[in-house]
């Protein structure tokens, strides 16, 4: 193995994105393929040139001007094409001018901005705008992206194909949305940040450095939404708060053998301190506005499950947070998590008859908690819940969880 091979992977995870960026800036979303296929290329490029002359001393910078002068190439045969060809036929769109690409730091980092705008476009289902994320602004290979999805590479190639034909349909700019609509659009990016990262925490991918790094890419995302002044709302802290809290029970979340351990077993020395102080500086960074947010309300719980003590304060804390997110917007996730904060502040008995109220048939989380709840108080009804809940369980994870509550 030469010694460039290793880093190939890491820069094209971390430059692609740049790259394909700032090109569909300049370009226009209409050629984001003569831009995704500018970035393959010069990847390609380097594995051939390193792979003779060894790395060069800058390989970021190395890969930013052989991209810059495949950009100036394409544009060079553009206007030719433009001056001397396109005249004589009709309806040919005029291409971009000029060939100045900037792949200053600014600019790439402007970029990747307004492509988060572009790409979380309303225009698009949610589905597709997790999927062109995570191609284009977190660099994923086609078969990571179905890994993620749990499907294969035709079905996301096609998913992605329509996407950006919508996209160009509605004429969708690369730019940050006007003042007056920013909050507006923001909503839609916050949620495909919050759906991408969701996708990693609770993923049904087999993959565990994969559903680490959705995570991690969905906090890098946020990141960047704050690190502009424009974007820097209180919405936003509190979305990249409920994400550092809930990375800091990573490790403390699966074992070795990739075996799910649940809250109450979680040994909380795994947990990691310094996320958890991250989040709590941006949750304090969330309160300076008025508005309160469904990501307030879910980074004060996340918070409290950063308290080691099981004390009465914690879980009432919890259940009122519960009680105002659901208030707020009702979802039977959030309505079955509270019905285990119901368990602590008010016992089993009371927190089965609203668990039942639920009627969640196909959740094999639901079952298990019923299961949990009838633990001790009826351990028949017990087992035929946890039964249901194996039968219903998708990943091996979570049926090696639930075969230990079964004790088989």
């Amino acid at each position: 193995m030469t010694n460039h091979e290793p880093i190939i992977p890491h820069l094209f995870r971390t430059e692609y994105r740049k790259i394909v960026s700032v090109l569909c800036r300049h370009f226009g979303f209409r050629e984001i393929e003569i831009a995704e296929d500018i970035a393959s290329e010069t990847f390609q490029v380097a594995m051939q040139a390193w792979g003779l002359e060894g790395l060069p001393p800058n390989p970021a910078g190395w890969l930013y001007n052989t991209a810059k002068n495949k950009a100036k190439n394409y544009l060079h045969r553009e206007s030719i094409f433009r001056d001397n060809i396109a005249p004589g036929l009709k309806n040919i769109e005029p291409q971009a001018a000029g060939d100045d690409i900037d792949l200053s730091l600014q600019n790439i980092n402007d970029s990747q901005l307004q492509m988060m705008f572009a790409v979380c476009h309303p225009a698009i289902s949610r589905e597709a705008q997790i999927g062109l994320s995570l191609r284009i602004l977190c660099g994923f290979g086609i078969d990571e992206i179905a890994t993620a999805f749990v499907t294969n590479k035709e079905v996301i190639n096609k998913r992605l194909f329509r996407a950006k034909e919508k996209l160009r349909k509605e004429k969708v700019q690369i730019e940050l949305p006007p003042p007056s609509e920013i909050d507006a659009r923001l909503e839609q990016v916050l949620t495909t940040i919050y759906l991408l990262f969701n996708e990693g925490y609770y993923s049904v991918s087999q993959n565990n450095t994969l559903r680490k790094e959705l995570c991690l890419e969905a906090m890098r995302l946020c990141t960047m939404l704050i690190e502009n002044p424009d974007t820097n709302k209180p919405q936003v802290n509190a979305l990249l708060a409920l994400m550092c809290f809930h990375a800091s029970r990573f490790d403390a979340r699966m074992n070795g053998n990739g075996e799910i351990i649940l809250y109450d077993e979680q040994v909380s020395s795994l947990w990691n301190t310094d996320l958890i102080n991250k989040g709590g500086y941006f949750l304090s960074m969330a309160a300076q506005g008025s508005k309160l947010s469904r990501y307030h309300l879910e980074a004060g719980i996340a918070a409290w499950h950063t308290q080691q003590s099981d004390s009465p304060e914690k879980w009432e804390g919890i259940l009122h947070l519960y009680n105002q997110l659901l208030q707020r917007e009702y979802s039977p996730v959030a309505a079955l998590n509270r019905t285990y904060a119901v368990a602590k502040v008010r016992g089993k008995e009371v927190a089965i008859g609203e668990a039942e109220k639920l009627n969640l048939p196909e959740n094999h989380f639901y079952y298990a908690l019923l299961g949990e709840l009838y633990s001790g108080l009826n351990d028949d009804k017990a087992r035929l819940h946890w039964l249901t809940a194996l039968s219903l369980a998708k990943t091996d994870a979570d049926k090696e969880a639930i075969r230990k509550k079964l004790g088989v």
